[in-house]
């Protein structure tokens, strides 16, 4: 059967990647990961998508808030401590965005928008810290492997349901694709940020930016937040309490890495 070739395959490929690369640890937060996606992949992967990002982007490339980005990149940059990246950093152009990404290999990108809710270098170091945490802790190598093992259980289950008439395979499979949604995926996602949240802490720390500007920055983000009204269960983020509330919990750590 095709199917069944297919998930051989897919088996095949997971195994070898569990006796070539088996488990890693996430620096600071200690947990345990297993990607099937090497770093090699991955920072290829990421340096393209931000050669796409400034080819399709109107860049700001030199004044005030270009330095900023610079300056205080630099310094996370420093404070995280990954040889192996790349690092390099973009200011976008568009006012109305407030957001920012990191991309594997350390390639930041940062809009424009989000520059007066930061106000400061602390709150920019907030942002930036955050951003390169989840490239740090190979969190995008994490959700490709993750969908992997979703493609292979849907493929399973096209295989258990292939006697049952086509109305119940359909009904089957969508119930598959919400189940792994609201039960797999937005909860890794969430718990991904959550622990960006916390590397990100203790890496502003680490640069010399006082931690507990974090708080302060989440907050004044809270009556920018473009997921208002929707339930927590399905959001990719912590909910606006939790996440304050858990850097609270983690600031004695980051404290005890600051030195200003």
């Amino acid at each position: 059967m095709i199917v069944q070739r297919i998930l051989h395959a897919i088996l095949a490929v997971m195994m070898i990647g569990v006796v070539a690369g088996g488990c890693a640890t996430v620096p600071i937060s200690g947990r345990s990961q297993f990607n099937l996606v090497s770093d090699e992949q991955a920072n290829a992967l990421g340096a393209e998508a931000y050669r796409n990002v400034e080819s399709e982007s109107r860049l700001i490339k030199s004044g005030a808030q270009y330095d900023q980005v610079l300056r205080v990149g630099k310094r996370i940059a420093v404070a995280a401590n990954e040889p192996g990246f790349q690092w390099e950093f973009c200011l976008i152009d568009e006012p109305k965005t407030i957001n920012a990404f990191c991309l594997p290999g350390g390639k930041i990108a940062v809009y424009s928008g989000i520059l007066p809710i930061t106000k400061d270098d602390a709150g920019l170091a907030t942002v930036l810290a955050h951003e390169s945490a989840h490239a740090i802790a190979r969190h995008g190598s994490e959700r490709m492997t993750d969908q992997l093992a979703i493609q292979l259980g849907g493929l399973g289950l096209q295989q258990l349901l292939q006697e049952k008439s086509p109305a119940m395979q359909q009904v089957a499979m969508a119930a598959f694709g919400v189940g792994t949604t609201v039960g797999v995926v937005l909860p890794f996602s969430r718990a991904q940020e959550s622990e960006a949240d916390h590397m990100g802490l203790v890496i502003m720390a680490r640069a010399g930016y006082d931690p507990r500007e974090a708080p302060l920055f989440w907050r004044r983000m809270m009556g920018d937040s473009d997921g208002a009204g929707v339930p927590s269960f399905l959001s990719d983020h912590p909910t606006d309490e939790d996440r304050v509330q858990n850097l609270e919990t983690w600031m004695p750590e980051a404290l005890a890495s600051y030195h200003p």
